[in-house]
């Protein structure tokens, strides 16, 4: 059983709460890694499964409690293994765990639990991280809105209605919506870096072998990598150290073997802003819709960078459009990788032409999964594909030489989040997955509409921690963490609004749950008997300018009723009017306008 919020065993609020100063208060016994999970466990039933449901989460890990129980003793006991000892965190579906299924969020692969750990997951298990359970993705990271067959589709915190990037969208929402202290993402071509602009969380793709793929899914082995997506930079460089280095079974990351840091705490330079040359690629910032909202965020924070030290320089690299229109290996390589994948962990599946044949697979993936066993023939457009790549980075790398720069700067998707089932677009993912450099997502703050936007910094290869530290710096200055006002704090936030209604005929006290998203209402109607009332009805607008019904009251004078995910954001800004349906006036002239208190 879920404690509520007013039952608790501790007043401790975890919400917001970066990673070092959860761990502090485990150590300072001002709560535990148990009541840490049982406070995300309530957000995930109040905020995921009930209310505004944002549906970020497929599998709760139902040992939860039992290791976080067991980590406090240990820590009460033994001490701490460290920053991440009894830190609850959520892992993208893709992501093996030998106690909990990995099903990269696909229905045919439902139930399926691997035989061992992947290399990060072991890693965290190390640190002493508690798993929460895992988290929905796009289908096989096949998209970038965030849906699939076993899953369905997750919703943005920030507006419902729109989808949350992908495909890593499951973690993001679930760490921007608090439902987690830090969650673990993978990128093949924005797959960390969409989900982060447009849920306001920091997302890092590191360099190519930086960390290892071992154990996550795969969808293009010269694309992949896996890290962490964080509200903070803190958070992420802790989650950093833990999983980053060489992996005898990825040869990728022996690479990584001189290249990593002792920490990358080190990189968390308050003044790295002073004197940096960031170079911003101007022909992605457009004036016209549907860019313009986003530009104008990106505009404004380079200004604050300018502010504090940096050096902006506007660039145009010649023939960058023209080599990121060929050289995604994606649909060559992923039905080789994913059967790989499938026959040697003795999946339920293993094949593409299986899952196709089954019927087994979202509607929105058939297209993509079809051209994929078409593509993976074409060896001589795949060779050329993958010299093109070199040639994008050799131009990248020459363009920071020539200007000087210390990172180049774009938005990390050039529009807004489009409406749930609308195909996403504006993603600049490719320059760098496709040229194998590091690149850093930072929130950049928001559109007029409450939207968040992302801005990119991309470097030079192994260049990570200096992404680190610009990214730190920006976040001293701007402070650019805002978090939903559709998730709020179960334990320090005012949970209910206050509305009422006064009108000649009409007048009222409403109350809106805010969690559960239920407006209560009791309410007066002056000169008209219960029985002659036929319905009451909300309407969006207001009576001098009618709008359409969106919900029906019924008869009585006191009830409730859900608002959905569309209409609160009218309820609370006063857009919303009531309607009073009589025998004598059955077309409605009793109304009055909900006012916020």
């Amino acid at each position: 059983m879920i404690l509520s919020a007013a039952t608790s065993a501790s007043d401790f609020d975890a919400f917001e709460k970066t990673v070092p100063e959860l761990q502090a208060a485990m150590e300072a016994g001002e709560t535990t890694s148990q009541e840490l999970v049982r406070q995300y466990l309530e957000r995930i039933e109040v905020f995921d499964s009930e209310g505004v449901r944002l549906n970020a989460m497929i599998h709760l890990n139902p040992d939860a409690l039992d290791q976080a129980a067991a980590l406090d003793a240990e820590r009460e006991e033994e001490g701490s293994r460290g920053p991440l000892h009894g830190i609850p965190i959520v892992l993208k579906d893709n992501y093996d765990t030998h106690d909990m299924p990995t099903t990269a969020s696909a229905v045919a692969m439902a139930g399926y639990v691997p035989p061992d750990d992947g290399f990060q997951v072991k890693k965290l298990r190390e640190a002493g991280a508690v798993f929460l359970g895992k988290t929905n993705m796009h289908e096989f990271a096949r998209g970038i809105e965030t849906i699939s067959s076993l899953g369905g589709q997750t919703l943005n915190p920030y507006d419902p209605r729109r989808n949350p990037g992908g495909s890593s969208g499951g973690t993001a929402v679930a760490v921007a919506a608090n439902l987690a202290a830090v969650g673990m993402g993978s990128d093949t071509c924005g797959s960390i870096r969409i989900p982060a602009a447009v849920t306001n969380l920091f997302g890092l793709r590191v360099t190519q072998g930086l960390s290892s793929r071992d154990g996550i899914v795969p969808l293009s082995h010269t694309q992949d990598v896996g890290g962490p997506l964080a509200r903070s930079i803190v958070d992420l460089v802790t989650v950093l150290d833990a999983t980053v280095g060489p992996d005898p079974a990825d040869a990728q990351t022996a690479v990584a073997d001189d290249r990593v840091p002792d920490s990358f705490h080190e990189f968390l330079q308050k003044d790295a802003l002073q004197d940096a040359r960031l170079g911003v690629l101007t022909n992605y910032l457009r004036e016209s819709a549907p860019y313009g909202d986003v530009s104008e965020v990106i505009r404004q924070a380079t200004i604050v960078m300018a502010d504090n030290g940096a050096t902006i320089v506007e660039i145009d690299i010649e023939g960058l459009d023209e080599l990121l229109r060929d050289t995604s290996v994606i649909d060559m390589e992923f039905k080789r990788d994913l059967e790989s994948y499938l026959q040697q962990s003795d999946a339920p599946v293993r094949s593409l032409a299986e899952i196709l044949e089954s019927g087994q697979y979202h509607t929105a993936l058939e297209e993509r999964y079809r051209r994929s066993i078409n593509a993976a023939e074409d060896v001589d457009k795949y060779r050329e594909r993958l010299a093109r790549r070199e040639e994008l980075a050799h131009l990248l790398l020459d363009s920071m030489a020539e200007h000087e720069l210390d990172a180049i700067i774009y938005p990390t998707i050039r529009v807004k989040p489009q409406f749930v089932g609308e195909d996403q677009f504006g993603s600049l993912c490719r320059i760098a997955a496709h040229s194998g450099l590091p690149a850093i997502s930072l929130p950049a703050g928001f559109t007029d509409d409450g939207l968040p936007v992302g801005v990119e910094l991309l470097a030079r290869p192994f260049e990570d921690g200096r992404l680190i530290a610009l990214g730190y710096a920006w976040e001293q200055v701007a402070h650019p963490r805002r978090p939903p006002p559709r998730t709020p704090s179960l334990v320090s936030n005012d949970l209910s609004v206050s509305l009422n209604i006064r009108s000649t005929q009409l007048s009222g006290e409403l109350r809106f749950e805010r969690p559960a998203q239920t407006l209560h209402y009791e309410l007066r109607i002056f000169q008209v008997n219960d029985g002659d009332i036929l319905d009451m009805k909300l309407h969006r607008g207001d009576p001098e300018t009618p709008g359409p019904v969106i919900e029906l009251l019924g008869k009585t004078r006191q009830g409730f009723v859900k608002i959905r995910n569309a209409d609160v954001d009218d309820l609370l800004e006063g857009r919303l009017y009531l309607v009073v349906y009589t025998e004598d006036s059955p077309s409605g002239s009793i109304s009055g306008q909900i006012q916020r208190l």
